[in-house]
């Protein structure tokens, strides 16, 4: 499998999945543009070591619910290295837990924004510069299966919202462009540290038939192989990664 020579958008690539996403793609030949928000040092540490191993990657930080910022970000990519062949939007997050009686409307609407608006507003303003038949990988959850844990309502709803668009634009976008999402479960990232208790994660582990968590490099491994020739009949696909905690 290779990408060589390929300029993907790793949107949101400071940290965790995103960070070992930006590293594979670089390790396959593609040209690397990371987006971070607020993981600056970690985005700019990724992309020196892409570079001290020969690769080629650069950064901008966006707000990517912010429409001027994401256009620059484009913009910035297209200055860096010419054109655009594929996005990989990792950014979102779960922001907090909260019950569905304790939410105020504007947790409600941030969750979202993170998750569903950044997203529509990347895709929106990549597509018109993708480059032959280019590839979009969006991130949904497993939470967009099964509701999410306990005070995860926006996070799931966002995520189901993920799997539900990523199916519509693979549709807009053929037979040109393909597109398709990954589902994480239990993956061993700041995310599960920050939001999960320990005895949970042991729990969830235990129930998944390969009986330990996920790592952000076989994630990572996934969405390579989505964005390349190999995958070139897959399209409005929500792939579950999850170790085999749930079919569907």
């Amino acid at each position: 499998m290779t990408l060589q020579d390929r300029v993907i958008i790793v949107a949101g690539g400071g940290r965790d999945i995103g960070a070992a996403c930006a590293y594979d793609l670089a390790a396959k030949g593609a040209k690397v543009l990371i987006t971070y928000h607020a993981s600056g040092e970690g985005a700019k540490t990724v992309a020196a070591n892409i570079k001290q191993n020969g690769g080629q990657a650069e950064v901008v930080q966006a707000d990517l619910t912010n429409a001027e910022q994401v256009a620059d970000c484009v913009k910035q990519t297209l200055k860096y290295f010419k054109k655009i062949d594929g996005l990989v939007h990792v950014a979102g997050g779960l922001i907090a837990r909260k019950k569905i009686t304790e939410m105020t409307l504007a947790h409600w609407r941030h969750v979202m924004d993170v998750n569903m608006t950044s997203l529509f507003l990347m895709s929106q303003a990549v597509i018109p510069h993708l480059s032959g038949k280019g590839s979009i990988v969006t991130f949904a959850s497993q939470a967009a299966r099964d509701g999410g844990g306990g005070g995860a309502i926006p996070y799931a709803s966002s995520k189901g919202a993920i799997m539900t668009f990523t199916r519509g634009l693979a549709k807009e976008l053929g037979p040109d462009v393909r597109v398709n999402s990954v589902c994480p479960g239990m993956i061993s990232t700041g995310f599960h540290d920050t939001f999960t208790p320990d005895e949970v994660r042991k729990n969830v582990a235990q129930a998944a038939v390969l009986k330990r968590e996920g790592n952000a490099s076989e994630v990572a491994s996934l969405v390579s192989f989505l964005l390349s020739d190999e995958a070139s009949y897959i399209t409005g696909a929500n792939i579950d990664i999850n170790g085999g905690l749930v079919f569907s």
